[in-house]
């Protein structure tokens, strides 16, 4: 390690791992390929029934069509003749194919078929061209909303757009700040957050390569998921880094022979941080959906290139820039062997946790399972309606739509077999209304749209898609359309939930075990991260729903944060044990190694986990629910595991069971105990 620092940081070394990195980001910018086109089954669970539903679909002369529903309302009125001469005018203008009135007099409904599929910018187009058309030569007071399933996918587009650049400015923005603050320094955050946005940009211009090798397009979402992770993981490692490196510029006088130094010092912990994450997040190659396979093979590519560029581009720059990088604090020379005194936030820390460490540990756990008891607030599904922060038309429409028929009739079921009994289908619970049934080209096949009383994505329409299912199977019939993969979808993030997650705790577990070659330890370290989880889980779930307004949960939310939570989380874990080891290792005795592991260590780390929580947030800034959900709780996991369980919980373990904390290693040399004192090593 020590050589292969020595030679990036070297005068020759340097330059060229800075002309190599602006080579290989000069060769992805201009190799990268455009995003392969959508897939009518793209985020649907690999061989459920609306997945084979969908793929069926092109069998039939109406191939794959859509339903944007055109919903015509007098608010607290029925409609006027005039009102209704207009519908009839839009009816011929729009191509829909029938106009149903509300039995209440205040509604009209206009299905109109638009076709799947065509590219997103194509449908997209349509739709738009279709809002227009609705709304010319209205009466006063008449409104008018298109939803449905081309309404909504449309919305969800209009929420992404521009929020690659959104997303981008206000992290930057935002390490940009914290780096500012962490470092007191007008030019030193510059230099990382250079470094860590090329990363940034490299890994979004290789999403489209992942994107065609597993056969899904990586779109707005997991990009800014990846982003974030790039960001939040790459500033961590910088500030790790740059730590050590203010602190070896005070023992000699030789910029290089610093780096060299720090870039040996952080690297195990960095290497061991980073492996946890990458692996951790390749356990969703298990998973069902294709979207959680994609999420996790680009999200590992985004930490493994925010690692190269943590431990080997940002060394090479900050080694070819002058001490006065750091102006106006410059590190300058102390004399051999003086030690910096113990003082400090951190040093009161640790020596409060050393002195009564079961009565801190008693008020973390207390104050971990008051949060965690907001677990019984969660509630996991999503409907379509509340998928966004900010107004929809989509939502607008089907609120309306909702208040004069079947809530359902904007996304039907489709069900599909080689013979129907169109009567079975009407007895079914929870079902409005029946379509005519189609005939597929080659006569095999017969397919039906089938309105249910109550939208997609809510419990009543689960248990009409389950009860239909049930109804159908004896003729072999398939039960697809938006209700029933709003269901599938659940289903299969429940599936990859159950077994990722234990995956996901061995990976951490087995990397901890050979780190620190022990036992004993590193279960502990897991169980405060699991313990740190469930209360961000209970205590995000109480904001959101109380002071956001957001009542439930997607169920892709729990998984992700879960993921993030203690792949990341166990990171400040890894910095603060690595360090209180290498303490025990020189002869100081476990409860004053973590004393000198907090004051070493506290600064840095705190800084990174504040800096990590606040990158998650940025989240909020785009308009989708999902992102929102995922950047509050995994930003309060992160305060938690940095202020609470790396501050407090563990420590305190640590010192009340002393050397058995590392079981059963013997780490120690002989030297039975040392007053804790500030070490000399960053």
């Amino acid at each position: 390690m020590g050589r292969w620092a020595a030679r990036i940081t070297s005068r020759t070394g340097a330059v060229l791992v800075l002309v190599l990195a602006a080579a290989l980001a000069a060769l992805v910018f201009t190799t990268s390929p455009e995003q392969p086109a959508a897939e009518p089954t793209d985020g649907l669970p690999a061989g459920a029934q609306s997945t084979e539903v969908t793929a069926l679909a092109d069998r039939f002369p109406s191939g794959r069509t859509g339903v944007a529903v055109v919903v015509y309302e007098r608010a607290g009125a029925p409609l006027t003749g005039a009102d209704r001469d207009a519908v009839t005018a839009a009816q011929e203008r729009l191509g829909a194919v029938g106009a149903v009135p509300a039995q209440d007099g205040r509604a009209i409904l206009l299905p109109v078929p638009l076709p799947e599929d065509v590219p997103d910018d194509e449908r997209d187009r349509r739709v738009d061209a279709l809002r227009a058309d609705a709304g010319a030569d209205l009466p006063d007071g008449l409104s008018v909303a298109v939803t449905g399933g081309p309404a909504f996918a449309r919305d969800i587009s209009a929420a992404f757009e521009g929020a690659d650049v959104r997303l981008l400015l206000a992290t930057a923005g935002v390490v940009a700040l914290l780096l500012l603050i962490t470092y007191r320094s007008p030019v030193l955050w510059i230099v990382p957050l250079a470094v860590i946005g090329v990363a940034d940009q490299l890994v979004a211009k290789t999403l489209p390569w992942v994107a065609r090798l597993v056969g899904e397009r990586t779109d707005a979402a997991v990009a800014g998921i990846v982003s974030v992770l790039v960001f939040g993981a790459g500033t961590d490692y910088a500030l790790l880094l740059i730590s050590r490196y203010r602190e070896e510029l005070r023992r000699t006088p030789s910029r290089r022979e610093a780096m060299a130094r720090a870039v040996t010092g952080a690297a195990p912990a960095v290497l061991a941080s980073a492996v946890t994450v990458v692996l951790a997040l390749l356990t969703l190659l298990t998973a069902v959906l294709t979207s959680n396979r994609t999420l996790g093979i680009c999200a590992a590519i985004g930490v493994v290139v925010a690692l190269v560029f943590g431990l080997v581009v940002l060394p090479a720059a900050l080694v070819c820039l002058p001490r006065g990088v750091f102006w106006p604090f410059v590190p300058r020379v102390e004399q051999s062997g003086a030690q910096r005194p113990e003082r400090g936030l951190w040093s009161r820390v640790g020596r409060g946790v050393s002195h009564r460490p079961a009565a801190v540990l008693a008020a973390a756990v207390l104050g971990l399972g008051a949060l965690a008891a907001g677990l019984s607030t969660v509630d996991i599904g999503l409907p379509r309606t509340e998928q966004f922060r900010t107004e929809a038309e989509s939502v607008r429409g089907q609120e309306a739509l909702a208040r004069h028929f079947p809530a359902g009739a904007s996304q039907p079921v489709t069900v599909i077999a080689e013979t129907l009994a169109v009567d079975r289908i009407e007895a079914v619970p929870g079902v409005s209304s029946v379509g005519r049934p189609e005939r597929s080209a080659d006569g095999r096949l017969v397919q039906v749209r089938v309105d249910l009383v109550d939208a997609a994505g809510t419990p009543a329409a689960d248990r009409a898609v389950r009860d239909l299912r049930a109804a159908v199977a004896r003729d072999g019939g398939l039960v697809g359309g938006q209700p029933a993969a709003d269901l599938d979808t659940r289903e299969a993030n429940l599936r990859d939930a159950r077994l990722i997650v234990p995956l996901v705790l061995g990976v951490v577990l087995l990397v901890l075990v050979v780190l620190l070659r022990s036992l004993l330890a590193p279960l502990l370290l897991l169980a405060t991260v699991i313990a740190s989880f469930a209360a961000a889980l209970g205590a995000g779930a109480v904001v959101l729903r109380w002071l956001l307004g957001i009542p439930g949960l997607d169920a892709s939310v729990p998984l992700l944060s879960f993921l993030f939570l203690v792949a990341l989380g166990v990171d400040y874990n890894i910095f603060l044990v690595t360090r209180a080891r290498e303490e025990v290792t020189g002869g100081v005795d476990t409860r004053a190694a973590f004393v000198r592991a907090l004051v070493a260590t506290g600064g840095v780390i705190t800084s990174a986990g504040v800096l990590l929580a606040a990158v998650f947030a940025v989240l909020g800034v785009l308009p989708v629910i999902v992102l929102t959900q995922i950047g509050v709780i995994v930003g309060i996991g992160v305060l938690l595991d940095t202020l609470l369980v790396r501050t407090l919980v563990v420590p305190a373990i640590a010192m009340l069971l002393g050397d058995r904390f590392w079981w059963p290693a013997r780490v120690r040399s002989d030297v039975a105990s040392v007053t804790p004192t500030v070490s000399s090593r960053a």
